[in-house]
């Protein structure tokens, strides 16, 4: 087969693979980052049996809240260690059981049909850029040296995250708000409320929350590829190589460049929501968005949904680097 071909068989074969089995951890991630801020203590003691509920509500529910897009009847509050607050979610295995709970198992998979359409094109136009850049255009400008990786992961990144960031903002948004009886949370709702983004503000509209995207997904991808392509020739120095090998070096880079830029991940997230909620104008840049986060949450709040962001990144790199180079090696060889 052509080895044009087999890339883009290659590559979209991962990203398809990718797409289907981590998006109950991408699900669970930004509901954690989207969570309201703990609020302070309202009362000296707790009033006997009390929970504020919406009008008309019969019980205290529990349900995962967000900034997205707020619905009327989504917050509840309970009364907990001392602080009247909003029900929210502690970690990454409480907010797995409330999402099955309160949405069922298909709930972990919500935005998984939007996450095919958006990723497995993004993806496999990303890899293929980056290894067009790494092999043909970088080295024919510039020798060859242990930086060229990290030129063509940049390069490759910020071009294609800045074309895909519209598709990202609805993805975020998709993910962000769960679904109520009332107001099923669909991708038709969310592509009307875009629709009224654009009328009122712009189609450029759409494009704010970029900078903490191209923050995050730059310098991943950077780090990820210098680090990627040193562990891989660290291996065929020792003789092994292969699609194994592939996935290794991929879930090592993956999970450290994911520690790096988690804080940019939350910038990311939280601007999106913010901008779909019609809030964003309290925060004008992401600067203030930071330095409030910091003020309000405290600087762990940066690291929000680190734990299902790298359980779903380190296999994530390393399911779609094998099947890039495992498909595409068997591909080309096949007659």
């Amino acid at each position: 087969m052509d080895p044009f071909q087999a890339k883009i068989i290659a590559a979209a074969t991962g990203s398809t693979v990718t797409a289907l089995t981590m998006t109950p951890f991408d699900l669970v991630k930004t509901r954690l980052q989207t969570q309201p801020a703990a609020t302070k203590p309202l009362f000296p003691k707790p009033p006997p049996n009390t929970c504020c509920q919406p009008s008309g509500a019969t019980q205290c529910v529990r349900n995962m809240s967000s900034l997205a897009r707020p619905i009327a009847g989504e917050l509840v509050c309970v009364w907990d260690h001392g602080v009247f607050k909003t029900e929210r979610v502690n970690g990454f295995y409480d907010a797995v059981r409330h999402v099955v709970k309160a949405e069922g198992v298909r709930g972990l998979w919500k935005g998984c049909g939007t996450s095919l359409v958006i990723g497995v094109p993004s993806s496999t136009a990303y890899i293929l850029t980056y290894d067009h850049l790494l092999n043909s255009v970088i080295p024919s400008i510039l020798p060859s040296s242990a930086f060229t990786p990290l030129l063509a992961g940049v390069t490759a990144r910020g071009t294609i995250s800045t074309i895909a960031s519209p598709l990202e903002l609805i993805r975020t948004n998709l993910q962000s708000t769960p679904i109520s009886p009332q107001h099923p949370h669909t991708l038709r709702s969310v592509l009307t409320s875009i629709r009224s983004l654009v009328q009122q503000n712009g189609t450029l509209y759409l494009w704010r929350g970029l900078a903490p995207t191209l923050w995050r997904d730059v310098t991943f991808s950077g780090y990820y590829w210098a680090s990627y392509e040193a562990w891989k020739k660290e291996f065929a120095r020792r003789g092994h190589e292969g699609a194994w090998i592939a996935f290794v070096c991929g879930a090592i880079s993956g999970t450290s460049a994911a520690l790096l830029t988690s804080p940019f991940d939350v910038l990311k997230t939280r601007r999106q929501a913010l901008i779909m909620s019609g809030s964003a104008g309290k925060l004008t840049g992401t600067i203030s968005l930071l330095m409030n986060i910091i003020r309000t949450e405290g600087a762990s709040a940066l690291f929000a949904g680190l734990s299902p962001r790298i359980a779903k990144i380190a296999p994530a790199c390393g399911i779609m680097i094998s099947c890039y180079e495992g498909i595409g090696h068997w591909l080309i060889k096949r007659p």
